[in-house]
């Protein structure tokens, strides 16, 4: 069972009857092919677009319920121009350019599916006119782009054996006069160092590093059982590959796992944390892992690094060794383009290293 699936079906299930009815017809149309974690956002993106209207008196709705077909079919490119300086501009907002493409192909999806494909009793499509139909989404960045913005803002090399050791050995020195930094880093080293060290030697993603349970590994075969990005299957998880260098710091933290975090046997969850006021250890959240690794990141030196930049980090070093399709199935991802990002990143890699023996 995908946990961050089921929660987000949950929470999806409890946002869509706020929606309009329409918006509910087309998240059930898009259930069967769509992850709820992709639906719950294009819902979140209906509540920005749909308040949005109503604070523009573009629609006289009380309630995002009440937004009609005939206020989406009067819409103009200037309104579409006006919201896109809004989600650009708000202080609650304030999206990069990706997000803004992002909520705005939700918007067209959602427009494509009223006009194209949901038809009235009449047989009629249910949006006479599209106005998203002219609105240019632009491309997410290139791989080259994507790779330019990441140079210098991932580990490489000995640093990612530095980082794993300054967890496990050397941050303890730097927090020893802080009490309650140092409980927490008594009490969950062997954890994060475990943690770390399987993104840095696997790739994984954080949301398929919350999804493992007990029986998702095998250290034999150095294998992990995971849910992959995409995959709406809850009944298969996919194989992939860990290194050598994580089995030590993998063994360490399974003969600590449920002495030091009280694990009642009912949980399954691999990795675990004792929230405030609790006894026993639950599943870390996403934004725990997150939260853990900046705070390794910061005193390390390397402020800017987060779980993504870490599973780029391994890709980048995995690249260098490995071929680009091999690189994208260790990755799990659906396209070739996705993974070109580490060719761009281990050409300047490699014309660095080559720089470094000329000076030597």
């Amino acid at each position: 069972m995908n946990i961050i699936k089921v929660k987000d079906r949950q929470e999806l299930d409890r946002k869509t009857p706020s929606m309009p009815w329409y918006v509910e017809k087309f998240i059930n149309y898009k259930l069967p092919d769509l992850s709820p974690s992709s639906l719950l956002e294009y819902v979140r993106d209906y509540e920005t677009f749909f308040s949005w209207l109503m604070a523009e008196g573009l629609s006289a709705a009380a309630s995002l319920k009440d937004v009609t077909l005939s206020e989406l079919e009067k819409l103009h490119m200037d309104s579409i121009d006006s919201y896109k300086m809004f989600l650009a501009t708000h202080p609650e907002h304030m999206n990069a350019r990706t997000t803004i493409s992002r909520k705005l192909a939700s918007m067209r999806s959602l427009f494509h599916y009223l006009s194209q494909i949901a038809e009235d009793e009449e047989f009629y499509p249910l949006l006479k006119r599209n106005v998203m139909a002219k609105v240019s989404i632009k491309r997410a960045h290139k791989p080259k782009d994507t790779a330019a913005k990441l140079e210098g803002k991932l580990l490489q090399e000995q640093e990612i054996d530095e980082f794993i050791r300054y967890i496990n050995e050397d941050y303890g020195t730097d927090v020893a006069t802080n009490k309650q930094a140092m409980y927490a880093y008594t009490l969950n080293r062997i954890r994060d160092t475990c943690i770390v060290s399987l993104i840095l030697n696997s790739g994984l993603r954080v949301s398929e590093v919350v999804n493992m349970n007990m029986d998702d590994f095998d250290l034999k075969k150095k294998l992990l059982y995971v849910y992959r990005k995409g995959k709406n299957d809850d009944t298969f998880k996919t194989p992939v590959y860990f290194r050598t260098e994580a089995i030590r710091e993998f063994e360490h933290y399974l003969n600590q796992r449920e002495s030091q975090y009280k694990a009642p046997k009912r949980e399954k969850a691999l990795f675990l944390a004792i929230a405030n006021g609790k006894k026993e250890g639950s599943r870390m959240t996403k934004r725990a892992i997150q939260e853990m690794v900046i705070k390794y990141a910061k005193r390390f030196g390397k402020p800017y690094l987060s779980v993504h930049k870490l599973r780029h980090s391994f890709a980048t070093d995995y690249y260098l060794r490995n071929d680009l399709y091999k690189t994208q199935e260790q990755l799990g991802h659906a396209s070739p383009e996705t993974t070109q990002i580490y060719a761009h990143l281990t050409d300047r890699t490699m014309a660095e290293a080559i720089d470094r023996l000329k000076e030597s």
